[in-house]
């Protein structure tokens, strides 16, 4: 005959009590105790059919004898410990038995708790319900732990323990996409290895341990790539008797496919959309840093204004679609002749250009100029109502000048474009030049030199 175990709905919140011992007397007293705290209570009183019912009901709590024919408590302790289903399930030993040998055994094979015979039931009680508070705690605690890694798991961005010395302790299952490591290949290794090993990528990392807040940084990616992410770099908090321990989270969150589009649209910011090269306000921030540079190193600064003569003529005689072919390949041409970091050719409103060249004296600016207007010339883009020239020109004016704290990047501008106004005047596709500053007390008026 196969006994049934059942459990009704309104039992489902109690404690489940399994008592397994041969002796009819104390299996009894212990049943009626059990059943009077509330518990539901099952028995059985064979190791064997103790097995069947734990597998079976899942008791939150075994009481169980040592001593009983065929399989005594030991053996059926140890067979509960050794199955995943049972083998958290708390185990107090109960026996007559007391010697040291017994109760050792017990707990080298799991038992939580031993109660000598003859029971007293208070106690009993007591240590039941001790074992069911730590049991709860204990699985309140694993359900907590197992929703964090679950979490963790499933986060989107790449999660490290990292210790105090910036060895990682621990990688989610994010970081493989990151990093293009399996997490367990990172254990071990040092934070600061992931890192592209600049002073400032380092100062960011230092930065970040010490709660200054999230830094970007740029990561070696296991293919060789840098990668741009977010490194947030926070203190693990853990109890005052680990405190000590100094583990930090390490958050990564990916932000290459953001970086390039923001670094696409500051440099859309920084073009001019017709030439495609650089606009008004790159040319003002570059003028800026390298007239700084300029007055750091006392070397000379030279400016090239040049301005399409007649090109409202051949706008209104070709079309504005022809003219604007004809600003593109002007800005090309202009484009070859700023070759190095320290120059930059730019569009500055309409048809008028500009140049800037670091470190060029005047003479090495008057070739440059010249060389560019040839160029220009050189298109040979018919401007069939020019007055001056059968094809398209430009009028060019050149300055250069040693700055000092003393001087304005204003007056360069204002000498460089008078020496333009001063190419038209002498009758367009012409160069004219000035010296601005210091020099300017010697060469006076007569460093307009007319090259054409």
């Amino acid at each position: 005959m196969t006994n049934t175990v059942s459990v009704s709905l309104s039992d489902t919140r109690k404690p489940a009590i399994l008592i397994v011992d041969d002796a009819p007397d104390s299996l009894g007293a212990l049943r009626t105790i059990m059943l009077r705290q509330g518990y539901q209570t099952f028995v059985a009183t064979s190791g064997e059919r103790a097995l069947d019912i734990a597998l079976r009901v899942k008791p939150d709590l075994v009481l169980l004898d040592i001593v009983m024919p065929g399989m005594d408590g030991l053996e059926a302790c140890r067979r509960l410990k050794a199955h995943p289903a049972t083998a958290r399930i708390p185990v107090i030993f109960i026996s007559a038995r007391d010697e040291t040998a017994d109760i050792v055994a017990g707990f080298d094979i799991g038992a939580a708790d031993y109660i000598p015979k003859p029971l007293r039931m208070e106690e009993v009680c007591a240590r039941v319900r001790a074992q069911l508070r730590m049991r709860t705690t204990s699985e309140t605690q694993t359900a907590q732990a197992d929703r964090l890694r679950m979490i963790v798991n499933s986060m989107d961005q790449g999660l490290l323990i990292v210790e105090a010395s910036g060895r990682i302790q621990y990688a989610n299952p994010a970081c493989d996409r990151y990093l293009g490591c399996k997490p367990e290949d990172l254990v071990g290794r040092r934070l600061a290895d992931l890192l592209e090993q600049t002073e400032a990528q380092a100062d960011a990392v230092a930065d970040a341990a010490i709660g200054q807040g999230t830094r970007e940084v740029n990561i070696r990616h296991h293919d060789g790539s840098l990668r741009a992410m977010d490194l947030t770099v926070t203190p693990l908090t853990l109890p005052p008797m680990h405190a000590e321990s100094g583990l930090f989270v390490a958050l990564l969150h990916d932000i290459t496919h953001h970086k390039q589009s923001e670094d696409a649209l500051q440099r859309a910011a920084m073009l001019d959309p017709l030439t495609k090269i650089a606009n008004r306000r790159q040319f003002d921030a570059f003028l800026e840093k390298e007239w700084q540079r300029a007055i750091r190193n006392a070397q000379p600064l030279s400016l090239v204004v040049l301005d399409v003569d007649h090109f409202k003529l051949y706008n209104d005689t070709l079309g504005h679609a022809a003219g604007d072919a004809c600003l593109q390949q002007v800005a090309q041409a202009l484009q070859c002749h700023a070759a190095r970091p320290t120059d930059l050719a730019a569009r500055y409103g309409g048809e008028e250009f500009v140049l800037l060249f670091g470190e060029t004296p005047l003479d090495a600016a008057t070739r440059l100029a010249e060389m560019i207007r040839s160029a220009v010339e050189a298109l040979q883009l018919p401007n069939p109502r020019s007055p001056s020239s059968p094809w398209l020109t430009v009028s060019v004016g050149v300055a250069t000048i040693v700055p000092t704290q003393l001087d304005e990047i204003e007056n360069l501008f204002v000498c460089a474009d008078r020496a333009m106004y001063a190419a038209k005047a002498g009758g367009r596709n012409r160069v004219e030049v000035t010296l601005v500053g210091a020099a300017w007390d010697v060469v006076k008026d007569a460093a307009v030199i007319d090259l054409h």
